[in-house]
């Protein structure tokens, strides 16, 4: 490789997408461009106490094309575009979103521009709940257990809870949709040119993890299983996937749209997409059971173990293991929180309520005094907090927490769930009660740990990857003192991205697998936080705490309608369409936790 050769890797976040232009020949970031969702940002076709969370593709083609142009002009130009060989994508997910035959979004359509229902329904939207229990009751019916490679639970967060409420949901988009496709196989379908949906290349990835695809089953589970559980999914397996490909495989190779577009070749090869927490951990240079810890508005906890150790060992209550999905020849298991930084940024938001709220209407300053302070406060609340709670000296006794504030993810998915906060007094003032909630997704983050420690599959070391992980050495410490473990930290932020990149030079014929890409590309480590031997046996009994608070409220937090659901018939069932106007609703803001990974 003697002289530079480039890869694009792209990252979708909840909030925006960021491109990198890296070299392959050694991992250096050379420009980097961020674009955040306008059309997210103003809070459209959102409803947050609904748990509605929709995004218009449009934000994703406008934040593609404007980064990938911001950084090969900061890079040089048409010099450097020449030597551009491979893009890859990751995205959130599960990500899905409505398409006709020829892949297009129902969104981009005439007539569905300004519908959520025809746009892509976000990785934490949960309106899928009531759909997510029926899939589970419905799968106890079967001979064969198809939900038993995504630990034994289906979630409301995933692909076919998703596509089943849509349909139910609205009927004018049930009539126009043909097929259902993930944020990550549908960007290089852009990128190629695709217009026939047959013919698009889904990611083993998201089609193993979301969307219940195992070798096993032959490939999807059988039509019947849809089918009896609504006839409204009848014959929907015929009009999505066979086949699924490992994220070091070519997509195709960039369109002649696209490479005017972007000023780039039409021989740049597309890599096959994946989620983002997925790609994240190979840019934080994964290794064999070591968790790596994607930290951002939620986590997503990637291990991956050798095929031939691994065995018939199935580990129940996390978001499933599948062949490839991380590492291809290796076995991918995915873990993870609803909520990471999403609970310090409720919890910001609680705080900055009176200064949004009433200082507009000041007598005492001017409004832009007023914007100015609030802007502040804003920036500071959390680099604050933490130094303060910091300060507090660990007590058995003192306040602690639930981190369940969008429902849980793992170990055993269940997005009705609620977080919680006990033992308060008079006494319990902001910085205490900012600490809990830190412990609550640390203690969180063990269960994770303990679940496939006791499942039989060992996690031997700790990687941190993400915003979360380089910005808050309070929360960083705290996790290696609750877990009991050191905690390396990668050197870079874009782990996510990076990662994108090397799959892109892996697809590209760079590198022949992408374990070369990672020893090439990889920038290695940089902090590591090691555990208070002092503090080990207190955050054990506030474990325990946490486990009995947890579950009590497991037992008593289910809505009595999703318990009968177990009952429902096998033919299932099958609700009345309808279309349920949607409201406008300010979208959260995470200025201090940067979202790199929200599957």
């Amino acid at each position: 490789m003697a002289q530079d050769i480039f890869v694009i890797g792209v990252d979708y976040g909840s909030d925006s997408v960021r491109s990198v232009l890296v070299n392959a020949r050694n991992g250096q970031e050379v420009a980097a461009s961020v674009f955040h969702y306008p059309r997210w940002g103003k809070g459209l076709y959102c409803d947050a106490p609904a748990n509605q969370f929709r995004q218009h593709p449009l934000d994703y083609i406008e934040g593609l094309e404007k980064t990938i142009k911001d950084c090969l002009q900061q890079a040089g130009g048409e010099s450097v575009a020449r030597q551009v060989k491979g893009i890859s994508v990751d995205t959130t997910g599960s990500t899905p979103v409505a398409v006709d035959k020829t892949g297009t979004p129902l969104a981009l359509l005439p007539g569905f521009e300004e519908n959520p229902n025809a746009m892509f329904v976000l990785w934490k939207d949960h309106t899928g709940v009531e759909e997510a229990a029926e899939i589970n009751a419905h799968a106890t019916r079967f001979d064969i257990n198809y939900l038993q490679y995504v630990g034994g639970i289906y979630s409301s967060e995933w692909f076919w809870a998703k596509l089943l409420h849509v349909l139910r949901e609205d009927a004018k988009v049930r009539e126009a949709c043909y097929s259902w496709v993930e944020h990550c196989d549908w960007v290089p379908f852009l990128l190629t040119g695709g217009n026939d949906v047959s013919e698009m290349k889904r990611g083993i990835c998201s089609a193993g993890h979301k969307s219940l695809f195992a070798a096993e089953f032959g490939g999807l589970p059988p039509n019947d299983f849809f089918a009896s559980l609504d006839p409204v999914l009848d014959g929907f397996t015929s009009r999505l996937f066979s086949t699924a490909y490992p994220a070091d495989q070519a997509a195709g190779t960039l369109s002649q749209e696209w490479a005017e577009r972007l000023g780039l070749s039409t021989e740049v090869v597309i890599g096959v997409g994946a989620f983002d927490a997925h790609m994240g951990a190979v840019g934080g240079q994964i290794e064999p059971y070591h968790l790596s810890k994607v930290m951002g508005t939620s986590t997503c906890d990637m291990l991956v173990a050798p095929m031939d150790e691994v065995k018939d060992t199935l580990v129940s209550g996390i978001c499933g293991q599948v062949p490839g999905s991380v590492i291809p020849g290796m076995m991918g298991m995915e873990a993870g929180q609803s909520a990471f930084g999403d609970t310090y940024a409720w919890f910001k938001r609680i705080l900055l309520w009176p200064l949004q709220n009433l200082l507009e209407g000041s007598s005492v300053i001017d409004a832009a005094t007023a914007e100015a302070l609030v802007e502040e406060v804003s920036n500071k609340i959390i680099p604050e907090l933490s130094k303060a709670a910091d300060a507090i000296p660990l007590s058995e006794n003192n306040e602690f927490a639930i981190d369940w504030f969008n429902g849980r993810r793992t170990p055993d998915a269940n997005q009705v769930l609620k977080g919680a906060i006990s033992g308060l007094g008079l006494g319990s003032d902001a910085p205490r009660v900012f600490r809990a909630l830190v412990e609550a997704t640390c203690f969180g983050a063990k269960k994770i740990v303990d679940r496939f420690n006791e499942q039989g599959v060992p996690v031997k070391g700790l990687i941190g990857l993400g915003g979360v992980a380089r910005k808050s050495p309070f929360i960083m410490q705290m996790m290696a003192d609750v877990m009991n473990m050191p905690i390396r930290i990668h050197k870079s932020e874009q782990t996510c991205a990076i990662g994108a990149a090397m799959f892109a030079a892996t697809a590209a014929g760079i590198y022949p697998k992408v374990e070369d890409a990672m020893a090439a590309m990889g920038q290695g480590f940089d902090l590591e936080y090691c555990p208070n031997p002092a503090k080990a046996p207190i955050y054990a009994k506030r474990y325990i705490k946490y486990s009995e608070l947890g579950g009590f409220l497991d037992s008593h937090s289910a809505p009595a309608k999703l318990e009968a659901l177990a009952d429902l018939p096998e033919t299932g069932t099958k609700a009345q369409p309808g279309h349920t106007p949607q409201e406008n609703q300010e979208q959260e803001e995470l200025q201090d936790v940067p979202a790199s990974a929200n599957n």
